[in-house]
């Protein structure tokens, strides 16, 4: 552990009074308002997107990179905006996809101590940096159609779980998402299935059919098209 992280953990159990308690806590609800406002004013002109999950660290020679870009490219040649992390990595491919499909590329920074820059591929008028991830992921999922998840690490399965469990209350439409990489997905899928589903009961059989998993771009594009042909649906754009 770094110093730096030690030092939150103490300014966490350190005693406030409640003038400081009152004046912190009221100032980042004001920081936290801005976020959203900026986000809903942005993304409300640009329309609905699909949005591609994946690691900031998948280097650019890696094939996820390849068939992310492929997906985005694929998709925007089809009319679709593009929403991604807008940082490196397979967010990066994302975009980059996007921008060379001459469709929109929008990207939702986070500002974070590594990994995370933002992008070259991102449209100048729809990059936009957050502090705070929670309302990050508000914005993604609030102004997504559609889903692509691609291998990651934790930030990639908190964004899936929380599309799939919003899909699963019905708090948001059945929009479609799509797991890229069958061989990546395999150990995951397999647990799920034996342990939450078989053995904990923890889900329903039918909690398994809020996905899909493919291998290749076309497939992951023709499960987007799709569901916009069945429910009579065009991108606005």
């Amino acid at each position: 552990m770094t110093n730096q992280e030690e030092d939150k953990i103490r300014k966490a159990f350190a005693a406030k009074d409640w003038n400081d308690i009152k004046a912190s806590d009221s100032w980042q609800i004001f920081k936290i308002m801005s976020e959203f406002v900026e986000g809903f004013e942005k993304m409300s002109r640009i329309g609905p997107c699909v949005s591609i999950f994946g690691s900031a660290r998948t280097k650019t020679t890696n094939p996820y990179y390849l068939l992310a870009e492929e997906i985005a490219y694929k998709l925007t040649r089809e009319g679709y905006g593009i929403i991604s992390g807008g940082g490196p990595g397979i967010m990066e491919a994302a975009n980059k996809g996007a921008k060379n499909g001459g469709g929109k590329s929008v990207g939702l920074n986070i500002v974070l101590p590594f990994e995370q820059s933002s992008n070259p591929f991102v449209d100048n008028d729809k990059n936009i940096n957050f502090d705070y991830f929670f309302v990050r992921k508000t914005i993604f999922l609030k102004y997504s159609q559609g889903f692509i998840a691609m291998p990651g690490g934790f930030g990639t399965l908190d964004e899936l779980f929380e599309a799939i469990t919003l899909i699963q209350t019905n708090k948001v439409a059945h929009f479609p998402i799509v797991l890229v990489g069958k061989k990546y997905w395999d150990g995951l899928i397999t647990w799920v299935k034996q342990t939450m589903l078989h053995e904990e009961h923890n889900i329903s059989e039918k909690d398994l059919e809020l996905f899909k998993i493919v291998d290749t771009s076309d497939e992951a594009v023709a499960i987007i098209n799709e569901f916009y042909s069945k429910y009579l649906l065009k991108p606005n754009f």
